[in-house]
């Protein structure tokens, strides 16, 4: 189970590539792949702002080449493939945008019922990062002031009392930079449930830093869309290595 591999590794941390399929063919899909085999990603999670149609042919090219769970980051419901392990039952809750809070889960719901898909709950937070991220475009909903944690706080606390089971951090596909450590801290500090945090991890010392201001899942995405090899570079200090 994905959620429950989550929770015991605590309080070791966990890494996830994240594929957008508009941004990628079979054969790079496969080459990525390659590349993700040779190292300690645990997860890898599919999904995008623009997706046109069921990702279920990425899915289905990495679970024939992985070992790795493959978990839904569904930005639409279009996004929802029944053949991967688990998706993340995102709940926008930065915004105030009803389709994103939990009009969308509605029309989903008989489906992820009906299907073998590891369902869990995930309190999505944006948090405003120097430009107009696709996820505020799309969801018409605006991010969090990076510089106000403590509005970011509340909003991760609100989402575990409502019986979240993970609370996401994203700075915006193709953010500047990652999230602030301080605001990571904050929110880490505030919640038993697990941290996953996302955007702007281009660096060895980015993913190190954010990893030391609390997230227990660490996502990597834009880096890695012109040059896979570069996650080589980004793992070069990481001590939590795990192979397949």
């Amino acid at each position: 189970m994905v959620y429950q591999h989550i929770l015991t590794a605590r309080p070791e941390k966990l890494l996830a590539v994240l594929v957008d399929p508009d941004k990628h063919t079979a054969d790079s899909l496969r080459q990525l792949t390659e590349v993700i085999r040779a190292t300690p990603v645990d997860f890898v999670f599919v999904g995008g702002s623009l997706v046109a149609g069921r990702p279920d042919q990425v899915v289905d090219i990495l679970k024939e080449s992985l070992k790795k769970p493959v978990v839904l980051f569904p930005g639409s419901l279009l996004q929802i493939s029944p053949n991967a392990d688990a998706v993340l039952l995102l709940s926008l809750i930065s915004g105030r945008n009803p389709e994103f809070l939990i009009g969308n889960h509605v029309v989903a719901a008989p489906f992820l019922k009906n299907s073998r898909l590891e369902v869990i709950p995930t309190g999505y937070i944006l948090i405003e990062n120097g430009f107009t991220s696709s996820v505020e475009y799309m969801s018409n909903t605006k991010p969090l002031p990076a510089r106000k944690p403590d509005i970011a706080v509340a909003t991760a606390m609100a989402g575990e009392m409502l019986g979240m089971k993970l609370i996401y951090l994203e700075g915006g596909s193709g953010a500047n930079h990652p999230i602030q450590p301080e605001l990571i801290e904050q929110v880490k500090k505030n919640i038993t449930i697990p941290l996953i945090v996302g955007g702007g991890i281009r660096t060895s010392e980015d993913l190190q830093m954010v990893a030391e201001a609390g997230a227990d899942l660490i996502v990597i995405g834009n880096a890695l869309e012109n040059n896979t090899d570069r996650i080589y570079t980004i793992l070069s200090d990481w001590p939590y290595q795990k192979n397949d």
